[in-house]
C-alpha cells in the first residue's frame, strides 16, 4: 500500500473568517466628522435621519460589514434600508458591474446582458408574471404599475393602507399610510386608505384570530362608502417595512385579494423590500400562497444599484395605453448597467443559497431577540420573517405606548458607538442586515443590542416623555 505523501495530507483550508466589530476610535471619528462636517457645508437638508444622526462617513464594506474613515468596523444591520442583499463589495456584483461599464452603460437597445437580466427575472418571478419592465427607483415602479392597472381594468381608483410607503413622488404621495404625506397638499384624488392588519397595534382594540380578520370586513365597508365605485388597484406591502417591518397573519392578504377580485381590481403586491429572499423565501406572497396580479421589485433586486421593476403576465402587458410602444420607457430603465447588477444579483442569491440563509440566520435572530423581550421591560412585539424583523419598544406592555423619540435615538447612537449599524432610532425597529450576514455576525449584533438594552435599563429613566 503506497504511504501518504505530504501532498496528499494537505487540508484545504478554512474559509476566511467574517469580519465582526472592531471599535478603535469614538464614534463618530475624527476623520468621520472632518468629512461629514464638509458635506454638511453643501448638501440640502431633508438627508435621511439615519445618516444625520450617526454623523458617521463610511468609507468600504465587507459583506455584512461596514468600515468608516477612522477604521472602525461595524455589523451592519440596515443594508441601506433592505437594499444591499450582497451586502457591501461582493467581488461577483464589483467586478460585472466595473467590466460592463468600460463597455456600454446606457441605451434601450436589446443586448445580451439585458436579455439574460429579463431572462432571470422571469424565472425567478412569481408563476404567471414572467415578464418585466425596469426603471431607476421604487416609486417610479410603483406609478407605473398603477399606470397598468389602470390601463387593464379602465378605471382610475386606488386602495392602500394604513402604515404603507410606496415612494414620495405625486403618483403615490396620497398613498402613504401615515402623516409624513402632510404638507404636501392637494394630492390626487380616487385614493382611499384602510387599515393594514399590524394585530400588535390593531385599531379596532381587538385579538387576532378571535377578531375574525375584522380589518378585512371594515376594508370592504370604507372602500364601498368612500369610493365612487371605480377602483382599479389594491395596493399593498406583503409585510410592511417603513411602519416597522410589521408581519401580517397568513390569512389576511388571500382575504385581501378577495376583495380586490370582488372589486374588478388589480391586486399590485409592492415587493420592494420583501422579494428577493429578504423573508426567507423569494417572495414575500410565498408565505400566504397569495397570486398577485402585478408585482413591483427594487432595493435587494441591484444589490446597491439603483434599478426597480414591475412584473406582470404577457397577457396583461397588452393593456393599452400601457402597452403602445414608448408608453412604459424610462430613460434609465433597462440600462446595460442596470441589467448586470439584476442578473449578479439574482444568479448570487441562488448559487450562495441567500434564501435559506434569511431563512436560517433570521430564525436565529428571532429567538435571540425573543429572549430580549422577556429580559427587558420595554420590549414589546418582538416579530419577523427571515431578515425581515421587527422589534417595538414601549413605555408600558399594557397600553403598548412606544418610548420616546429620546431615549430610541440613544439605543441608536448607544448600539453604534459599539460597532452595530441598526434602524433603533425609532421606537418600532427596523432588523434587516444584508443576505450574506454569518450567523457570528447576526449573534455579535444582537448581543449589542443586549448589552444597549442594559445601558437603557440601568442608566434611563426610560418611561418619562
Amino acid at each position: 500500500m503506497a504511504r501518504a505523501t505530504p501532498e496528499r495530507l494537505k487540508v484545504a483550508p478554512a474559509p476566511p473568517r467574517a469580519p465582526l466589530p472592531d471599535i478603535k476610535t469614538a464614534v463618530p471619528g475624527p476623520r468621520s466628522r472632518a468629512i461629514f462636517d464638509e458635506e454638511q457645508r453643501y448638501i440640502a437638508p431633508g438627508r435621511q435621519r439615519i445618516s444625520l444622526l450617526a454623523g458617521v462617513a463610511f468609507e468600504r464594506g465587507d459583506g455584512a460589514t461596514l468600515t468608516d474613515a477612522d477604521g472602525n468596523v461595524f455589523v451592519d444591520f440596515f443594508a441601506g434600508v433592505a437594499v444591499a442583499s450582497l451586502g457591501h463589495g461582493h467581488p461577483r456584483l464589483s467586478q460585472a458591474i466595473a467590466e460592463q461599464s468600460s463597455r456600454l452603460m446606457v441605451g434601450t437597445f436589446a443586448n445580451s446582458k439585458r436579455a439574460e437580466a429579463f431572462r432571470l427575472l422571469g424565472e425567478a418571478a412569481p408563476a404567471g408574471l414572467n415578464r418585466a419592465h425596469l426603471y431607476s427607483g421604487g416609486a417610479e415602479a410603483v406609478e407605473a404599475a398603477l399606470r397598468l392597472a389602470r390601463s387593464a381594468t379602465k378605471k382610475h381608483e386606488v386602495v392602500s393602507f394604513w402604515g404603507g410607503f410606496h415612494g414620495k413622488t405625486g403618483g403615490v404621495l396620497g398613498l402613504i399610510g401615515d402623516e409624513s404625506k402632510q404638507g404636501y397638499g392637494p394630492l390626487q384624488n380616487g385614493r382611499y386608505l384602510v387599515p393594514y392588519a399590524d394585530c400588535y397595534r390593531c385599531p379596532f382594540k381587538m385579538t387576532y384570530p378571535e377578531c375574525g380578520l375584522h380589518c378585512v370586513d371594515f376594508a370592504r365597508q370604507q372602500v364601498k362608502n368612500s369610493s365612487a365605485g371605480d377602483i382599479a388597484a389594491v395596493l399593498v406591502e406583503p409585510m410592511q417595512g417603513t411602519a416597522g417591518n410589521v408581519i401580517p397573519p397568513d390569512d389576511w392578504l388571500p382575504a385581501i385579494k378577495s376583495v380586490a377580485k370582488d372589486l374588478g381590481a388589480m391586486l399590485i403586491a409592492d415587493e420592494m423590500i420583501t422579494g428577493f429572499g429578504r423573508t426567507g423565501k423569494m417572495w414575500g406572497v410565498e408565505h400566504s400562497g397569495t397570486a398577485p396580479d402585478i408585482v413591483t421589485v427594487g432595493k435587494g433586486m441591484g444589490s446597491g444599484f439603483p434599478v426597480s421593476g414591475v412584473l406582470l403576465s404577457g397577457e396583461l402587458g397588452k393593456s393599452e395605453p400601457f402597452g403602445k410602444p414608448s408608453a412604459s420607457s424610462s430613460s434609465y430603465g433597462g440600462n446595460p448597467l442596470a441589467a448586470v447588477a439584476v442578473s449578479e444579483t439574482i444568479k448570487a442569491i441562488k448559487e450562495e443559497r441567500l434564501v435559506e440563509n434569511s431563512r436560517k440566520v433570521g430564525g436565529k435572530l428571532l429567538e435571540r431577540f425573543k429572549v430580549l423581550g422577556e429580559k427587558y421591560e420595554f420590549v414589546g412585539d418582538v416579530r419577523g420573517r427571515g431578515l425581515l424583523i421587527g422589534i417595538d419598544l414601549v413605555r408600558d406592555l399594557k397600553t403598548r405606548e412606544l418610548l420616546s423619540r429620546r431615549v430610541t435615538e440613544t439605543i441608536f447612537l448607544e448600539a453604534l458607538k459599539r460597532g452595530l449599524v441598526t434602524m433603533s432610532y425609532f421606537p418600532r425597529m427596523r432588523i434587516n442586515p444584508p443576505l450574506v450576514i454569518t450567523e457570528e455576525q447576526a449573534l455579535a449584533g444582537a448581543d449589542i443590542l443586549d448589552e444597549v438594552f442594559a445601558h437603557v435599563r440601568d442608566h434611563l429613566d426610560w418611561r418619562a416623555a
